[in-house]
């Protein structure tokens, strides 16, 4: 019999419908030991909330989060909101007797970051960040061949994601152009996590970084006939030495707002003497191997469908990103119902906190001109 999970969400913009969507198409994955129900959704405009009562599952709506949360009905809470937000949000969560499933960054800054981990310990709550490209096939491969240590002599690592839907000056500021609601960290925080995921879990973390952080847009349309202040971080390059077996190898983080070309891109790139690895979602389904030989050469191979967690889906068809998204949830479940058995899992609080760590070593570094030190 399967154990039944009942989710809230806070935030019904497009990350929460993503979940909806996600937890509607449950009965996709195959053999899995936990049943995943949508029973509750708050936001603050009616317009959001009415698009989940198309979701039969869903018995409460609410524009008051603490409402949600005084629910007894509800065992796991997702909140999507702005980054200014997450702090106050995620200690209700863990105060109410919920676990979190948090959307990166982990808190504003590196301060609320180690104040919610902190939280999730005191008050016992399982707590994980979202970050969904990893558990596409192709980077659970180029994961995998990292594990088993046969690239010889590593070279240098590069992880990044790249979009460019910022190259539009007249696109109207949002929240995340604002230092007060994405905080100043900007793009690192909007897209950081999905960078480091993967070589955090490897146990590659920096040693020192260098940075290199751009502002393009300056000012942006409010969407009222006016301009508006936009003061984040549009780009950022993380130059950094992470010690592996012994050696100081360059790691580099890379997450671009204007990125040209870029739709959506998140890739990883590791090269040893012996081998190597490259994926990136520009081709889902590829994935290039690096043999050195008498002749060197980059192999592609074509994946099919294989997640971490098996799903009824024909193994030639190829996975976007509704499918990577339900497979993070699948490992979050499976890991807090002690299931996860050895499958790659999503980032821990520890993580979170360290990848804050970083960021905030990046500012001071674009501030000094200079490495930082994370030791």
């Amino acid at each position: 019999m399967h154990t039944k999970v009942r989710i809230g969400i806070i935030g019904g913009g497009l990350m929460g419908r993503e979940v909806a969507s996600a937890l509607s198409r449950w009965f996709v994955l195959d053999n899995y030991p936990v049943h995943a129900e949508l029973v509750a959704v708050c936001d603050l405009a009616e317009k959001q909330r009415k698009w989940f009562r198309q979701v039969p599952t869903v018995k409460l709506l609410t524009a008051d989060y603490h409402e949600l949360l005084a629910s007894p009905d509800i065992d796991v809470v997702y909140v999507a909101v702005p980054h200014n937000l997450h702090e106050s949000i995620y200690l209700d969560v863990l105060k109410a007797g919920k676990d979190l499933l948090a959307e990166k960054p982990f808190g504003i800054d590196l301060k609320a970051a180690r104040t919610i981990a902190e939280a999730a310990k005191s008050y016992g709550r399982f707590v994980r960040c979202s970050s969904e490209f990893p558990f596409l096939p192709g980077a659970q491969r180029a994961y995998q061949i990292a594990c088993e240590n046969k690239l010889g002599n590593l070279l240098e690592v590069r992880s990044g994601f790249h979009h460019s839907s910022d190259l539009d000056p007249s696109k109207p500021a949002n929240w995340k152009r604002r230092t007060k609601t994405c905080g100043e960290i900007g793009v690192m925080g909007d897209l950081g996590m999905h960078a480091v995921h993967i070589p955090f879990r490897l146990g590659w973390k920096p040693k020192r970084v260098y940075a290199q952080l751009q502002k393009i847009y300056h000012q942006r349309p409010d969407g009222n006939g006016g301009t508006v202040s936009c003061d984040t971080w549009d780009n950022a390059m993380l130059h950094t030495d992470v010690e592996i077996d012994g050696v100081e190898i360059p790691v580099r983080f890379e997450m671009k707002r204007l990125a040209p070309g870029e739709t959506n891109t998140w890739f990883l790139e590791i090269l040893g003497t012996d081998g190597g690895v490259k994926f990136s979602t520009k081709e889902p389904k590829t994935l290039w191997t690096f043999h050195r030989g008498k002749e060197q050469s980059w192999q592609r191979t074509d994946l099919g469908f294989h997640g971490p967690f098996p799903t009824i889906t024909g193994g030639i068809f190829e996975p976007g990103f509704p499918d990577c998204f339900l497979q993070m949830w699948a490992a979050f479940l499976a890991e807090r119902a002690g299931k996860l058995e050895g499958r790659f899992g999503c980032v821990t609080p520890e993580e979170a906190v360290e990848s804050h760590q970083l960021f905030a070593a990046a500012l001071q570094s674009v501030t000094k001109k200079l490495a930082i030190s994370l030791d």
